[in-house]
């Protein structure tokens, strides 16, 4: 079934691209229809998911999981399965991609296109996460590279051609370098298998060697996250990205860096991690504060999410960082720190999906962001005053919210190993500052030049956005559903990661 999942969007968008005399509304119902039939298969999965037993020479630690023989002469294989890591990453993705559907509804240029072009990039997305292959999981990775460039340039604004093109070389190019370190692994053990490699690490004791390895691997994910320096291309790529665009950008793609981290980089290399740690530790709280910093200064809504999302995945980086301290740090606390990071993917993917979705609102009705140019529109728009202070709020960590249950467990974990962590805490005040301003400029005062004109939310930009925050307000408040899945990968990750 798991297959299923994968590639029933790639069946669905040969079709499309195929149906030339396909009327355009039908095209987009298409999308929609498939998307749903794909959140209902993924609940199914989560509804039949039992915790698998944990990884061990005879166990591989992963549910729904199916291995056929590829490329037998180079040890690689189709070989995919969930678990604790993957089965909440795919849910998102689903869910995701469900919203970008029904949001684009009312798309007029090439709407079949940009349906099959979004049902391709889906299995590329989901390929990434459900891989138990490097090779596997290097293919899906690149796929979507591809996919996202040709969605930037051929359904964004502003300079989108250009943006493609940096966003597509800068991630390119930190793909060959992962590529690299996956060919390290391979010389020292003979295998692309992940369960193998991580069960066996191949390179326990190589010194230097296991080092190099670990910062092509680093370097290729780091890159796709992004982290301070190799953030450059985030910030134009969201600017002038569709509203869709940048939704699966920042929801989706940013997570395969992350999840690389705790799927790939910590169990196989885990003596170079530990050597890494304080490194990394400190290149996520240069991330989380230089974020904020640089986000507060924005007075485009748009480009002010962007550097928000890097904020956000450094602390992702700097929980994970902080897990690989293992001399005299607790094992719960580790575990705790690994949690929230994949809490974080989650809720982070759900709120700034929402945010792009409603900035793209902004684009429609006056083809800008500039937070100057509105202002007085809660009189005016009523659902978007609604929706704009809800996603601002859940995206500070504001407790009800996803977003405080995963900064709770990382700052938890992350202090009691390192408590030098604390200083990241800056990043949640600044974060809280400029979603503030943005509302103020954007809500309240005076009308501005474009207030007038400004229509309020459609009907089918609500139904795409409030799924995605009442997800994230239903995980602040419930979160077991979730943690119950996380919480046991992430102690094998820290157990794995100790070794």
């Amino acid at each position: 079934m798991l297959s299923l999942v994968v590639f029933l969007p790639l069946v669905a968008a040969v079709v499309l691209a195929a149906a030339r005399g396909l009327p355009d509304a039908a095209a987009r119902w298409a999308w929609v229809v498939v998307s749903l039939v794909e959140v209902a298969l993924v609940a199914v999965l989560w509804w039949r998911y039992e915790t698998p037993a944990p990884l061990s020479s005879t166990e591989s630690g992963l549910a729904f999981e199916e291995q056929v023989p590829w490329i037998p002469g180079v040890g690689t294989s189709y070989h995919v399965g969930l678990d604790g890591l993957s089965l909440p990453l795919v849910a998102l993705t689903v869910v995701v991609f469900a919203a970008c559907s029904i949001y684009a509804l009312r798309e007029d240029r090439r709407p079949r296109t940009q349906a099959a072009l979004f049902l391709f990039l889906q299995t590329a997305c989901l390929g990434v996460f459900a891989a138990a292959d490097l090779i596997v999981f290097f293919v899906f990775f690149d796929l979507s590279i591809v996919g996202m460039y040709f969605a930037i340039a051929g359904w964004g604004h502003g300079s989108a051609q250009r943006s493609a093109l940096q966003f597509f070389l800068y991630t390119f190019l930190g793909s060959l370098a992962l590529l690299l370190g996956f060919i390290g692994l391979y010389v020292a053990s003979g295998t692309f298998d992940m369960v193998e490699l991580a069960a066996n690490p191949p390179l326990v004791g190589a010194g230097v060697t296991g080092g190099l390895v670990l910062a092509t691997v680093l370097v290729g994910l780091a890159v796709k996250t992004p982290t301070v320096p190799f953030h450059t291309w985030l910030p134009p790529a969201h600017t002038d990205a569709s509203a869709v665009g940048s939704a699966v950008l920042a929801a989706v793609l940013l997570k395969m860096g992350t999840y690389g981290f705790v799927r790939i980089a910590m169990p196989m290399l885990p003596d170079a991690w530990r050597d890494f740690a304080w490194v990394i530790l400190a290149v996520g709280i240069v991330s989380v504060v230089w974020g904020a910093l640089v986000a507060l200064a924005q007075t485009d809504l748009k480009r002010m999410v962007a550097y928000t999302s890097v904020n956000h995945m450094g602390y992702i980086v700097m929980a994970v960082g902080a897990a690989g301290l293992v001399g005299g740090s607790d094992e719960q606390a580790r575990q705790l720190a690994i949690t929230g990071a994949v809490t974080q993917m989650v809720s982070h993917g759900l709120i700034t999906g929402a945010l792009f979705l409603l900035a793209g609102v902004l684009h429609a009705r006056a083809g800008t962001y500039e937070m100057g140019r509105f202002g007085g529109l809660a009189g005016r728009a009523p659902r978007f005053a609604v929706l704009l202070p809800v996603a601002a709020f859940a995206s500070l960590g504001l407790p009800g919210f996803s977003g405080f249950i995963a900064e709770l467990q990382m700052f938890t974990g992350s202090i009691a190993i390192a408590p030098v962590t604390a200083v990241a805490l800056v990043g949640i005040l600044l974060t809280a500052a400029l979603f503030l301003r943005a509302l103020q400029r954007l809500l309240t005062g005076e009308p501005g030049e474009l207030t007038a004109s400004f229509r309020d939310v459609r009907a089918s930009e609500l139904l795409a956005v409030a799924p995605l925050l009442v997800l994230a307000t239903l995980l602040g408040v419930l979160p077991r559903p979730l943690l119950d899945v996380i919480e046991p990968a992430a102690g094998t990750v820290a157990a794995l990661v100790a070794r």
